[in-house]
């Protein structure tokens, strides 16, 4: 554990422990998880919360930090079959990333050959920041260990009972490890960019996939006067309830798409003159900057279709 200091005082009566991971809150509740939920093995549970590390020189920005998020999830096996299990994590949480916009050589596992007292197998999924290739996620096969650990100290049975193989037994646990600020770190430098442009020019762009970008619509009156805020403003309300919104009218409507490719909004929609004779308006994308017009009904469809998150994982 973590020992750190609390109050203004330093003694033995100030001192705390800090959890390194969220993994063994999991082991202790477990078996009121299986129970209450009904769950049959395999199942697994998964948690995000605050960890710490003793880290001596906290540095690389956000990627080692004394205080950080973890994202964990402990999968519950019967014993003898984590092996299988563990190929199975492999395999699927390196899809996973590789849906979040990544590319393959961006990515690569890196096989524990020393591992842990607790593990039978290990492996980092790494990720080639700009100072290289480090560790983003962590996938272990931890063994019973640590619900055998759990039931030594605490004197209470951890067993799961299989009503199929009339047996009880202490399940084997695959687990999946990630650092939330890690990957958020890895998400922004993969997708902030510089392009030149045909006539010369450059732009910032931050090229996060659409269902990920914090901000969806950008929602751009071409000039602030002859009625075309009060459509703009009339379509904001319209989206905003579905999805994250920006409106701005200040401004060239050029310098308005760049600010916006800057921040990653992956679609804006302009209102133009002719949107208050033929109901239509001009959607450009930030990636391909190609322009399109759609009429004002279909609008609500074709944003909710670009920016939905299955997007990414079908």
């Amino acid at each position: 554990m973590f020992a750190t200091e609390l109050g203004s005082v330093a003694g033995d009566a100030s001192t705390i422990y800090l959890r390194p991971e969220t993994a063994q809150g999991i082991f202790v509740n477990y078996l009121n998880v299986q129970k209450t939920g009904r769950k049959k093995i395999p199942f697994g549970i998964a948690q995000i919360g605050k960890a710490f590390r003793n880290e001596i020189i906290a540095r690389q920005f956000i990627f080692r930090m004394r205080e950080f998020e973890q994202m964990e999830m402990q999968f519950f096996i019967q014993p003898g079959t984590q092996k299988k299990w563990y190929e199975h994590w492999k395999e699927n949480r390196m899809k996973w990333h590789k849906s979040l916009g990544f590319n393959d050589d961006e990515l690569r596992f890196h096989d524990h050959i020393k591992l842990a007292h607790y593990a039978d197998a290990a492996a980092d999924i790494e990720f080639k920041f700009p100072f290289g290739f480090k560790e983003l996620e962590g996938i272990h096969s931890r063994t019973d260990f640590d619900l055998k650990q759990h039931e030594t100290h605490s004197k209470k049975k951890l067993r799961f009972f299989d009503p199929e193989s009339n047996e009880n037994y202490v399940p084997y646990v695959v687990e999946t490890s990630i650092g939330l600020d890690r990957m958020f770190l890895a998400l922004f430098s993969n997708a902030l960019n510089e392009e030149k442009l045909e006539d010369g020019t450059s732009r910032v762009v931050l090229n996060i996939p659409a269902p990920l970008a914090p901000i969806k619509v950008a929602v751009l009156p071409l000039v602030k006067k002859d009625g075309l805020p009060d459509k703009a403003r009339e379509i904001m309300n319209t989206l905003k309830i579905d999805h994250q919104c920006h409106y701005e009218e200040k401004d060239s409507i050029g310098k308005r798409y760049r600010r916006q490719d800057a921040i990653g909004t992956p679609f804006c929609i302009t209102i133009d003159h002719d949107t208050l004779e033929d109901n239509a308006v001009t959607i450009r994308e930030r990636d391909t900057m190609k322009q399109e017009r759609v009429p004002i009904s279909e609008l609500e469809d074709i944003i909710n279709e670009k920016v939905n998150i299955k997007n990414l994982f079908i």
